[in-house]
C-alpha cells in the first residue's frame, strides 16, 4: 500500500508555525558507548540536513522527534546511547501501539497543525497516520530533501 505524500486539502497554505517534525533513524551512528542528545547521534539518512537547519534552535528541536527502531518515538534532545537495532514488519507492528501513545502525549504539550514525516514506508507504517489536520510524507529524504526543506522553509523553520 503506497501513503500519499501530501494530505494538504487544495488552495490551503503549508505555512504553520506550529510544525512537527518525525524522522525516522539511521543506522549510521556516532561511535563510543556515551549518551547523546537524539538528533546529535544519528549521523545518515538526512540527520545532517536536519541538525544543520534546527541544531541552534531549542523551539524547534522541540517539536522534532525520532523514530527509533529500539526506542520508538523519542524527542531531540532526548540522550541515548549508540546501538544495533533492525526495524522488521513485526517489530513496527508490535510498536505501534505505543508509538501511538507518545505522538499524542507530545502533541498536548506541544500542539501542531502540520508534520512532516521523514520516513521510510516501516517506520511510516510503526507511526501510523499522524493526528494533525496536514502532513507531508517524504520516504527518502535523501533523495528529495527539497521537498522536505521546502516545507520547513514555510513554517519559517531556517537555518
Amino acid at each position: 500500500m503506497t501513503a500519499p505524500t501530501d494530505s494538504r486539502p487544495a488552495g490551503r497554505s503549508t505555512a504553520s508555525p506550529r510544525g512537527l517534525v518525525v524522522v525516522g533513524c539511521s543506522r549510521r551512528k556516532l561511535p563510543g558507548t556515551e549518551q547523546v542528545p537524539a538528533l546529535d547521534l544519528y549521523q545518515g539518512w538526512c540527520f545532517p540536513e536536519l541538525r544543520e537547519r534546527i541544531a541552534n534552535h531549542p523551539e524547534f528541536r522541540a517539536r522534532t522527534l525520532v523514530l527509533s527502531a529500539r526506542h520508538g518515538l523519542i524527542g531531540a534532545d532526548d540522550p541515548i546511547a549508540p546501538y544495533h537495532q533492525v526495524l522488521t514488519p513485526d517489530r513496527a507492528l508490535s510498536q505501534r501501539d505505543v508509538v501511538s501513545a507518545a505522538l499524542a502525549d507530545h502533541l498536548e504539550r506541544h500542539p501542531a497543525q502540520e508534520a512532516l514525516l521523514l520516513l521510510e514506508p516501516l517506520y511510516f507504517q510503526m507511526l501510523g497516520l499522524p493526528p494533525v489536520p496536514v502532513w507531508h510524507l517524504v520516504s527518502d529524504p535523501m533523495a528529495h530533501w527539497p521537498q522536505a526543506a521546502r516545507v520547513l522553509d514555510g513554517w519559517g523553520w531556517a537555518a
